[in-house]
């Protein structure tokens, strides 16, 4: 992938993922993490990880963000008034927020090192194998490997669903 175009990728995904976190509505702040997802699924594909991108299209700009949109929709949220926050709150958030951007910024500038050791340490002087990426390996991989991790996680996916009906019902008793 050429640089410039990771770097306008890069760019829309923070505007992007900024966009979910900031949106007051919870509906747009669910399209706009459909947005992020596709970003993704692009970076994804141009990095040569189709199975990757298309999965990542299918399951979570697919299936997860419609869940949450289910969700939010079965609880009835409205936008509220925003309460303003208190002065101690915003210069605390404006100080970590400047100090994370000085950071980011010193190490776009200026890049940590690594040395020989470091690199080959983390794998980035190994070729890649031919079958890496590919649906076998991956299917391998998440049913040995992550198999509890997988069934965890479509567990509290079913408890989220249940919590929000049990939610909207007593609401509407």
């Amino acid at each position: 992938m050429h640089p410039v175009l990771f770097l306008i990728l890069a760019a829309l995904l923070i505007v992007s993922a900024l966009c979910v976190v900031l949106q007051p509505s919870p509906v747009r702040s669910a399209l706009s993490l459909v947005v992020t997802l596709f970003l993704m699924a692009v970076t994804f594909l141009l990095l040569d990880a189709q199975l990757v991108a298309a999965l990542q299209v299918v399951v979570y700009a697919g299936a997860i963000v419609v869940l949450f949109l289910f969700v939010i929709m079965l609880l009835n949220l409205r936008d509220e008034p925003r309460a303003l926050a208190r002065l101690g709150t915003q210069a605390t958030a404006l100080v970590l927020g400047s100090l994370f951007l000085l950071a980011l910024i010193r190490f776009l500038v200026t890049p940590p090192k690594l040395s020989a050791s470091a690199s080959a340490a983390t794998g980035m002087a190994t070729p890649v194998s031919a079958d890496f990426g590919s649906a076998q390996v991956l299917a391998e991989r998440l049913f040995t490997h992550y198999l509890l991790a997988f069934e965890v996680t479509s567990v509290l996916l079913l408890v989220a669903i249940i919590g929000a009906v049990v939610l909207a019902k007593r609401k509407l008793v």
